[in-house]
């Protein structure tokens, strides 16, 4: 193997591929990166065994071949390389590298050895704009459960319906949900999947790798589906992970179908008001007191800690409906109110027993749920 490649080209490629290898001590070669050239091609292979990812790069390919090296020695090395042209050559069991005045050998292993990337059949597709589904993804898999015992809770379902894509996430205390609208080249009509949040989490760091290079643009990323995979590409890039099996929990019942007491409120100011009050929540519950009271157009922010002390904050604001409060934990709403969009949002609730429901004024494709903490 023989090639010529840009610093540039190569260092972004790495930090692309090469995130996923690790410490693997049962299987040493998946702490490798695998480089393929072939056919006046260059990709970068690596895989965990649960995702796998290929990137291609643009060089000049002298000679056939591919090998496996270390992905954290050679991201580093390159990393540290003139931002000039680099020759690359496999010589017996190192990867001679060399940049202007810069030459070393790194120690390898023959690509023969490398698990190989599952192959999804390409015919049926759904495809969406890439910038449109990556804020769909960070606007959800933050709510993803983190421990393992309901695997199918640390995943986000995908409900593809039609050309519609609904994207949800829960771990029983809070539920996001988003939908967007998808290109649908696809035999099926409808389709469910969970997708494990660990491999979103990667494609978002992929998909704003891509956008700060200057690749990915406006435009689309393709969904392929198979019994239990997943394959995700976009421009010279593919993500290819296993699907959590399982039952994805019926979370639509517990949306509020309606609300006894709406507000419409200034995000930012509520943002502010909850982090000054949760200084004074009770720390084994982080709880802070919604309330809107009838009448008096205001949302009021409390809490109340033996320790720390007292903070009550009125806001301004548009309501509607009865006297109303919900007890819930600060951080869960925090977290929702970073992920809606928008100057203003609603808040509805039914009472202290039901899911309080938080959404942007003018966007209705998004909802945040969170469940009260009762008293």
């Amino acid at each position: 193997m023989k090639f010529s490649i840009l610093k540039e080209n190569l260092n972004a490629a790495l930090f692309i591929a090469g995130h996923i290898t690790g410490r693997n001590i049962n299987l040493p070669i998946l702490n490798n990166v695998m480089i393929e050239a072939k056919e006046g091609n260059i990709k970068l292979i690596s895989t965990n065994l649960e995702i796998g990812i290929v990137h291609n790069i643009r060089g000049k390919v002298e000679k056939d071949g591919a090998f496996t090296v270390d992905s954290k020695v050679i991201t580093d090395y390159v990393g540290l390389l003139p931002n000039k042209k680099i020759d690359i050559e496999r010589k017996d069991d190192n990867l001679v590298v060399e940049c202007e005045n810069y030459k070393t050998k790194i120690h390898g292993q023959s690509a023969d050895e490398y698990p190989p990337i599952p192959v999804i059949d390409k015919s049926n597709y759904y495809s969406a704009k890439i910038d449109e589904f990556k804020k769909a993804l960070t606007q959800v898999v933050f709510a993803v459960s983190t421990s393992e015992t309901r695997l199918e809770l640390s995943g986000v379902f995908f409900n593809f319906n039609s050309e519609k894509l609904v994207l949800a996430a829960t771990d029983s205390y809070r539920l996001a949900e988003k939908e967007i609208n998808v290109k649908n080249n696809s035999k099926n009509s409808q389709q469910n999947i969970i997708v494990p949040a660990r491999t979103l989490q990667e494609l978002i760091r992929i998909l704003s790798g891509l956008k700060e290079a200057g690749e990915a643009g406006d435009d689309e990323i393709k969904f392929y589906i198979s019994d239990n995979q997943i394959l995700f590409t976009v421009q010279s890039t593919e993500l290819i992970s296993r699907l959590i099996e399982g039952q994805y929990p019926d979370y639509k019942q517990i949306i509020p179908a309606s609300a006894k007491t709406s507000a419409l409120i200034n995000r930012m100011d509520l943002v502010r008001a909850v982090k000054a009050t949760s200084l004074f929540s009770k720390t084994s519950i982080n709880d802070v007191n919604l309330d809107i009271p009838k009448d008096k157009n205001q949302v009021v922010i409390s809490s109340t800690s033996d320790q720390a002390g007292e903070s009550i904050v009125s806001l301004e604001a548009s309501t509607n409906g009865d006297d109303n409060g919900v007890v819930v934990n600060y951080k869960y709403l925090l977290d929702g109110l970073n992920n809606i969009e928008g100057e203003n949002i609603k808040i509805e609730i039914i009472d202290n027993n039901t899911p309080c429901l938080l959404r942007p004024d003018k966007d209705k494709k998004y909802l945040y749920i969170i469940m009260p903490i009762k008293q």
